[in-house]
Formats: structure tokens, C-alpha cells, sequence
């Protein structure tokens, strides 16, 4: 099964209203329609995801209130963590962008720097206040742990890995659009800095995978880790 149907089938699993996949490649549309999805073409000028979505929403008829981006490759976020945004979205409606975080165990985080260290960018780190507004994310690993602490596998450290799915309220989909780009997103490489640049809040929801394994599809050399945590583990839809 493709990867752009397996992230299809979790989608259609959560509690949206409607579930769209966007693109302007004519074979992820067909194919998409091939196993029903409702698809909607968007320009080949679409610099990211983001402005995707966005103009996906422009050639719909009805705006939604909330917005979800969940990208095509991400076969291992399960649907209950979708439902996570949405409801913290439903409940406050002051929130106008809201990302998941989970929290790292030492271990965990352990291997992360090790990953690091041998050069693999993938895995991005968020630190947030006391109303669990976003301070910043970065693929570097944050906060700074010292060396005492670290040592102890069982210590309890604020360490967040950021899950890359995004909740937007329309209005701030389109305020995000019409920001320059600031030097912390262009360094970083991560698109949500913009928001945090311009003084946009970002909510950070935190999440529990309740024992499944969470692996981002950076690279090919990812899909062969994928597909063997989802033959041990089974998919995440119906």
C-alpha cells in the first residue's frame, strides 16, 4: 500500500468533517482517486504544504473553521492524535495554530543526540511556557541538558519532540501567508518559526502514542524502518 493511502486511511479514521488530499502531481491524483480519495490540484508553484492547503481551501466553497495539514508521508501518526488538535481547537477558541508534542524519555532522547551527532537532521525539539505557548523549535536538541543529567537514563527531563501536523484556524492560515519569511525560519529550515518571529502563538498540544512507535519519513533510508515498525506494531486504521 502506498504511503499517500495508508496517511489517508488514518485521516478517515479521526473525527474530521472531511478529509482532502491536495496536490499538484497528476499521478499522486490519480492514484489518490484510484482508492477514493477527494482530491483537490493546486499550482506546481506552492512553495510548501502550507500554501498548499491554503489554496486548496480558496477553490473550495465552504471554509472550514479548523484546518488541519497533515503531510502525505506520515504513515505513523495515528488518528487519535488528529482527534487531539481538533478537540483542543473545539475547546479554546483563542487558539489559532496548535501543533502535538510528545514528552522524550532520557533513552530516547539519548539516541536522538547520537542520530545528531552522525549527522541525521531529522526530529525537531519544541520548548513552550507554563500556557503551553510555543518559545521555540528547532532541530537542534533543546533545552541544553547538562552532562550530570544526562548520564541518568531514568531522570526526568522537559525534553518535546515535535510531531509535524499543524491545526489552523482559517483566518490565521491566511495571516501566516501573508508574513515574510524571518531569518530563524530560513536557518532553521522550519516553517512554524515564521509564526513565532511575527508574534503569532502556537499552541502545543501534548500527545500520548500509547505504546506505538513514532518514526517521521525523512529520507528513503526511513521507509525500511517504517515498514518494519508497522509489520511488528499493524496499522493504524481499520
Amino acid at each position: 500500500m502506498a504511503m499517500i493511502e495508508r496517511t489517508w486511511r488514518i485521516a478517515k479514521q479521526a473525527a474530521a468533517d472531511q478529509v482532502i488530499i491536495t496536490t499538484d502531481d497528476l499521478r499522486i491524483e490519480a492514484a489518490a482517486k484510484k482508492f477514493g480519495a477527494e482530491v483537490v490540484r493546486t499550482r506546481e508553484q506552492c512553495a510548501n504544504g502550507t500554501e498548499r492547503v491554503f489554496e486548496a481551501l480558496t477553490n473550495m466553497k465552504a471554509t472550514p473553521d479548523v484546518v488541519l495539514n497533515l503531510q502525505g508521508d506520515a504513515v505513523l501518526t495515528p488518528p487519535w492524535i488528529l482527534d487531539n488538535i481538533i478537540e483542543a481547537m473545539r475547546a479554546d477558541s483563542s487558539v489559532q495554530i496548535a501543533t502535538p508534542a510528545t514528552k522524550m524519555t532520557m533513552p530516547q532522547f539519548q539516541d536522538l543526540i547520537g542520530q545528531k551527532a552522525q549527522g541525521i537532521v531529522g526530529g525537531t525539539l519544541v520548548v513552550f511556557d507554563k500556557k503551553f505557548n510555543a518559545l521555540y523549535f528547532s532541530k537542534s536538541p533543546i533545552p541544553f541538558i547538562r552532562p550530570d543529567v544526562i548520564s541518568d537514563a531514568k531522570a526526568d527531563v522537559p525534553v518535546y519532540r515535535h510531531i509535524g501536523l499543524y491545526g489552523y484556524r482559517y483566518s490565521a492560515l491566511k495571516q501566516y501567508l501573508s508574513l515574510p519569511q524571518g531569518i530563524l525560519e530560513k536557518v532553521e529550515g522550519l516553517e512554524q518559526l515564521r509564526a513565532l518571529e511575527n508574534g503569532v502563538p502556537i499552541r502545543v498540544v501534548l500527545v500520548d502514542y500509547l505504546g506505538r512507535t513514532h518514526w517521521s519519513v525523512d529520507s528513503p533510508d526511513d521507509i525500511g524502518r517504517v515498514e518494519k515498525i508497522i509489520a511488528a506494531q499493524g496499522e493504524l486504521f481499520s
